[in-house]
């Protein structure tokens, strides 16, 4: 659920003290380079423009650039400066803290961005900025080549890969950080550079984690693996503590090869599901096993035996891990709270469950779960020290998020969250792709100190002034 929507602290909130025509001479030399691609709230098309996918974010963008390719991006960049606007930049809408909304700033929207290349033989593809993870999937599916990502195919790719990237592939293959070749940057003073392991390897590693605090990514290169068929799909249980506790325990244990997450939730009117199951707590588990398919009976085996009311785990192409998975732009106002919880083989146990079942049953009326990622296999194999995605011990990534269908409904729902969260401990470590919040306290959960401390001789050099401020900031002073 993260793009590169870079938005962060106070300053997504920040408003332009321009007159508006002190803020149409500004923009004068965008809009001579844009044309019809700048746009302002009295253009036509500028509301679906700003939206994003998680509504309830009250903020009305100055303007919203179009930009299609690097040095437009450039252009945008030193107008923005110049104008002393606030900048946020956009792909696919879905970072939780609403990262492209900002008051009278200027959101540079990357969707005409859209390229993607894929090279076999090299097995590496290359996506430019505003590509949402779902096309690339599909376009490396037709080589029989894949790059693991989230869970959901509508998110922008190159946001979620600059903050982590943990779904379906992480234990086989390492999350999206991992996987990552290099880049192509602009920078705040307009500059275009390569950052790899050999050009601006410094950059390379804060870009791996560290979010869009050091410029805007127009084109990413990934690694990608021969991965024709996995064997994955969905198994469903009742929420009973134990069976929860017992599917935790199973996904812990499993091989490196399967990867997943598990949502604790009450269960919608879903054709697939017994019509018992219809408003009551489920466990839903969504899983992929990227190992031989010879191996799958025997590693899914402890899971079966929980006897789902569910499953529709089988060989198929990993694109259609993702199939009918995403929302239009524009959907419901949500919040969140995220955490690492617990270290190596650990996995919560049945009071934990009880707990998180009991939540659930509670939640005020909209969309209510808690989520829980299995962590470890590649994830942790990786040294902490290469990428600026360090919580590498961690044993589950746990999220307690939600939606409602009215704003009004918001505040209540929030405290339920935050309610939930302290109940089974989530808090203190986080995930940057996942925090509904950009506080300086989310961003010191989101970095080990001595991360955060090279992140900032990194923003120091690319970043000085602190132009890519709307993000879970990463100042250049502590």
């Amino acid at each position: 659920m993260a793009t590169q929507d870079t938005p962060g602290t106070t300053s997504t909130t920040s408003t332009t003290d321009l007159s508006p025509e002190a803020l149409d001479r500004a923009l004068a030399p965008l809009a001579a380079a844009l044309g019809d691609r700048l746009l302002t709230p009295a253009s036509d098309g500028f509301a679906d423009a700003a939206a994003v996918f998680m509504g309830g974010a009250e903020r009305t963008p100055a303007a919203v650039a179009r930009v299609r390719d690097a040095d437009e991006v450039a252009t945008a960049l030193a107008v923005a400066h110049d104008a002393g606007l606030p900048v946020a930049v956009r792909a696919g809408g879905h970072n939780l803290a609403r990262h492209s909304l900002l008051d009278g700033g200027l959101v540079l929207d990357l969707r005409l961005m859209d390229g993607v290349e894929i090279d076999r033989d090299a097995g590496v593809g290359r996506a430019q900025g505003g590509v949402l993870a779902g096309d690339y999937i599909v376009a490396a599916g037709e080589h029989g080549l894949a790059t693991g990502f989230g869970d959901t195919g509508g998110v922008g790719l190159t946001g979620l890969a600059l903050g982590g990237g943990i779904g379906y592939l992480s234990r086989a293959h390492g999350l999206t950080v991992d996987n990552v070749l290099g880049a192509e940057v602009v920078l705040a003073d307009g500059r275009v550079v390569r950052a790899d392991a050999d050009e601006n390897p410094d950059l390379y590693w804060a870009l791996r984690g560290g979010g869009g605090n050091f410029g805007v990514v127009t084109e990413i290169e990934l690694r990608l693996r021969e991965l024709p068929v996995v064997t994955g799909g969905m198994f469903v249980w009742p929420a009973e503590p134990a069976t929860l506790a017992g599917v935790l325990t199973a996904l812990a244990e499993a091989p490196a090869e399967l990867s997943g997450m598990v949502n604790v939730l009450v269960a919608p009117p879903l054709p697939m599901l017994p019509a018992e199951a219809h408003g009551k707590p489920i466990v839903m588990a969504l899983v992929c096993f990227a190992g031989p398919a010879d191996q799958a009976e025997a590693v899914y085996a402890p899971l079966r035996a929980l006897a789902p009311v569910h499953d529709s785990v089988g060989e198929i192409a990993y694109p259609e891990m993702f199939a009918g998975v995403g929302g239009p732009e524009g959907g419901m106002p949500g919040d969140a709270r995220t955490g690492f919880l617990g270290d190596g083989a650990w996995a919560p146990d049945e009071a934990w469950a009880t707990a998180a079942v009991g939540a659930v049953l509670g939640a005020p009326p909209g969309v209510a779960a808690v989520n829980l990622r299995p962590m470890g296999g590649a994830i942790a194999d990786a040294d902490p020290a290469d990428t600026a995605f360090a919580h590498r011990d961690a044993a589950w990534m746990v999220t307690v998020q939600g939606m409602t269908p009215e704003l009004d409904g918001l505040a209540g729902l929030r405290e339920w969250i935050t309610s939930t969260a302290d109940t089974l401990g989530v808090g203190g470590r986080g995930y940057v792709n996942f925090m509904s919040t950009a506080t300086e306290e989310d961003v010191r959960n989101a970095y080990p100190e001595a991360t955060l401390a090279r992140l900032r001789e990194v923003k120091r050099a690319y970043d000085p002034g602190n132009l890519f401020a709307s993000n879970h900031n990463v100042t250049p002073q502590v």
